[in-house]
């Protein structure tokens, strides 16, 4: 029975019985098999002894409202053709449908025993074919449903050769959406659509968002497939390659690949270290053992494998340990453990804490490098220590790349496997003291290292796999900043260690020196004892510093000596008293001499700082007849020169108050000399000096022999503050002076300073170069 549309439209009955339809929508020309239900088995019956026509309407959403009072149905269903039902064993009836024409329910007539509406059939619009816009929608509709055809292995062949043959446009939209994958609710709109230029336009549009999911999902398969085929073409090449090894008897060299694959399973690494490891081991087990690039990755490989990439030191700060490890390792440096402490206290109620880095600057030997040490001990941290000084190659730093023969990770990367944790307290020592040439600048190298916003990816070259350093506790030392970078210097924290006193030498040899050197040279107390009158003439006569690493050096010539006794059969203790060091050490090695050398006008006292601490510095004028000329020597620097200038011009201005002649300079040359002559000095602080050397020289008024002075001068006379104030009073207290004259800005600086500091030593505070003369020279004879 296959009549046409137009014949079936004509005899449709007014009245039609409704089937309700869950999740399907129902086209015309659309032939559907459907299981009934039970409750509709009376209406199929109905159908069947009838004329075959039911309506198939599709249930609305529950969100949506229903028809008046009816059951929630949209408006807009199907007529159909009923062409054949089967009973089944189950009691259940199939039935094969066709879709006849779009109907309108208008109203329900009955609901018992099923339900029974009166229908209006909706006639198409139609268009014109022969339009260019309805056939080039045609064309792009069968052009991409035949796409569909070819990627979808649910749609025959046959569904394309049909639509291709389909003789009214009107039916080429029903006949292609019946074959899609639409939403329910897509669905129901298309049917809806009864205008034919509207339908093929929803038509197309679902069909090309299949096509793209379509053609996603054949890309996803296509690389899955690739990706298979590509494992299974490895393992077997590689199962070739095992078969011509073994044969050439090198099935030894496998051995070696499986110890480095068992080993990459068992590394903790990172997702990107991994990836390139298993890159670089599937190169290496393809490549030839007598390649010169065979050891080259195999050394890259053990780099990667040896790293601490995730492994880290179990870290635990307690703040009161901390600071008895601190105590007990080091005397006074209270201001420098005060901030390693708070430091600490902050790590341990933020332990993801980025920065800051720490930077010790101070003279040699006052326990810069130990500090590090303890930081360590007390946190439970691995330490690691590398030297910088005279490094200049940026490549110390970040490595080589591996192109480069010999090529070898930077000191860091080596430095945390050497160590083995990616958390140790890492030292960078003498920091102040990197060069740079054509290698380039490592200070540059050094600022993504230590800058805590970006060194969590830091690169080294060789590796080229970014490694975390933010958990690495960076701790640099120097013994000056002017060296350093600004750049470097402004991603550090600078905590200052000034040098010591002779009474902080003293306690410090007591409790940390002498019984070391006493172990290191296996002696027991009852063997050596060193008094502490020996200990105050060593610290004074022998080892004039602002640290102690000479002072330890002499305490272990005097071990070395006691154990040479010792060693020959000595026995009884040996107890060195002051007087016995001649024999020990030999004569003395520095003198108070600051008081005996001024002896005629025309020398002062100043004071100096250096990167070893504090130094006294004499400054000596001379006078004789010439034409104008003043003369430097000692190796002054720029500066230092320019103060001498300025303390001339300042004298010649104020001659007559000074009490001088005022054309004292024209028919005399002027000699400015610094004693020790080979080392170079710089920097205003010893302008006052050489202002009171001559007025000393030009009055014939002796300076105080007990007297050492420090200070910037201006031509108004106005006398400026200096830094090192410190370090300039202990060089003082060394060398037997009694008064310390000092700008009044930096009375500040004094009162910071230790009580025992102190001690010993009247400070005098001056604003002017007039203040200055009155209380380091002697008064003018009448």
């Amino acid at each position: 029975m296959e009549p046409d549309g137009t014949i079936l439209e004509a005899s449709l009955p007014a009245e039609l019985p409704i089937l309700t339809i869950d999740d399907m929508v129902i086209f015309p020309h659309m032939i559907v098999p459907l299981v009934v239900r039970e409750t509709d088995a009376e209406l199929v019956n109905a159908v069947v002894a009838g004329d075959r026509f039911l309506g198939c309407v599709t249930r609305q959403p529950e969100s949506e409202e229903a028809i008046g009072e009816q059951p929630p149905l949209h408006r807009i269903g199907c007529a159909t053709q009923l062409h054949k039902m089967l009973q089944m064993p189950d009691e259940t009836r199939r039935i094969l449908i066709r879709g006849v024409v779009r109907i309108r329910i208008d109203e329900f007539i009955a609901t018992e025993p099923y339900q029974v509406a009166r229908v209006t059939v909706l006639e198409d619009i139609e268009v014109d074919e022969s339009d260019e816009e309805i056939q080039a929608l045609k064309q792009s509709l069968l052009n991409t449903f035949e796409e569909i055809v070819e990627l979808s292995p649910a749609l025959p062949e046959e569904a394309f050769v049909q639509a291709l043959n389909v003789p009214d446009i009107s039916m080429l939209g029903d006949l292609v959406v019946s074959a899609l994958e639409v939403s329910l609710s897509a669905r129901q709109e298309i049917l809806e659509s009864v205008d034919v230029r509207q339908r093929l336009a929803l038509v197309h549009k679902a069909a090309h968002e299949q096509l793209i999911r379509l053609q996603a999902a054949h890309r996803l398969s296509t690389d899955i497939q690739e990706e298979i085929e590509k494992t299974q073409r490895d393992y077997y090449l590689r199962e070739q390659l095992k078969a011509i090894q073994k044969q050439l008897g090198e099935e030894g060299e496998g051995e070696e690949i499986a110890e480095l694959r068992q080993r990459l399973a068992e590394a903790e690494l990172t997702e990107g270290g991994r990836e390139v490891a298993e890159r670089e081991l599937d190169r290496l087990a393809r490549m030839n053992p007598a390649a010169a690039e065979y050891s080259v990755v195999r050394t890259y490989l053990e780099w990667i494998l040896e790293l601490p990439w995730l492994e880290r030191s179990e870290e635990h700060i307690d703040v009161e340990q901390a600071q008895c490890v601190l105590d007990k390792d080091h005397y006074d440096l209270n201001d420098v453990k005060d901030r390693i402490v708070e430091y600490l206290a902050v790590r341990q109620i933020k332990p993801d804490l980025k920065g800051p880095i720490l930077c010790f600057i101070g003279p040699p030997g006052v326990g810069k490098t130990s500090l590090g040490q303890s930081i360590a001990r007390a946190t439970g941290r691995e330490f690691i220590r590398i030297s910088l000084g005279g490094v200049r190659d940026e490549a110390e730093i970040r490595g080589h790349r591996r192109t480069y023969v010999g090529a070898l990770p930077g000191r860091i990367i080596q430095g945390l496997r050497t160590v083995g944790t990616s958390n140790p307290v890492f030292m960078l020592d003498e920091v102040d003291k990197i060069g740079a040439d054509f290698r380039g600048d490592p200070s540059a190298a050094l600022l993504e290292v230590l800058d805590p916003a970006q060194n969590d990816t830091f690169s080294d070259h060789y590796l080229e796999i970014p490694f975390d350093l933010s958990r690495v506790m960076f701790i640099t030392t120097g013994n000056v900043t002017a060296t350093i970078p600004p750049a470097l210097l402004d991603r550090m924290e600078i905590l200052r260690l000034p040098g010591y006193s002779d009474e902080d030498k003293m306690h410090i040899a007591t409790r940390y020196l002498v019984p070391r050197q006493r172990a290191e040279h296996g002696l027991r107390a009852r063997e050596l004892r060193i008094t502490k009158g020996a200990l105050r003439r060593i610290i004074s006569n022998y080892t004039r510093e602002a640290g102690v690493r000479n002072l330890e050096r002499a305490i272990g010539t005097i071990c070395r000596k006691v154990a040479r006794r010792v060693a020959a059969g000595e026995t009884g203790l040996v107890s060195v008293k002051r007087d016995d060091l001649e024999e020990f050490l030999g004569h003395q090695q520095f003198f108070h001499e600051a008081a005996e050398r001024i002896t005629v006008p025309g020398v002062a006292t100043g004071l100096a700082w250096t990167e070893a601490g504090g130094e006294i510095l004499f400054v000596e004028a001379s006078r004789m007849p010439g034409k104008k000329t003043l003369t430097l020597t000692g190796q002054l620097g720029d500066v230092m020169q320019e103060s001498a200038q300025a303390a001339l011009s300042w004298v010649r201005a104020n001659a007559q108050a000074i009490g001088i002649e005022r054309d004292f300079y024209e028919k005399s040359d002027i000699h400015l000399h610094v004693p020790s002559g080979a080392t170079p000095k710089d920097g205003p602080s010893a302008g006052v000096a050489m202002a009171a050397a001559l007025a000393s020289l030009l009055s014939g008024r002796l300076a105080k022999g007990d007297v050492a002075m420090t200070g910037e001068i201006t031509l108004r006379g106005k006398v400026l503050p200096v830094g090192g104030i410190k370090e300039k009073v202990l060089a003082a207290k060394r060398a037997g002076l009694h008064t310390v004259i000092l700008p009044a800005e930096n009375e500040g600086a004094v009162l910071d300073m230790e009580e025992d500091l102190r001690e010993g030593i009247g400070f005098v505070f001056v604003d002017s170069v007039d203040d200055v003369l009155t209380a380091g020279l002697e008064p003018a004879q009448q």
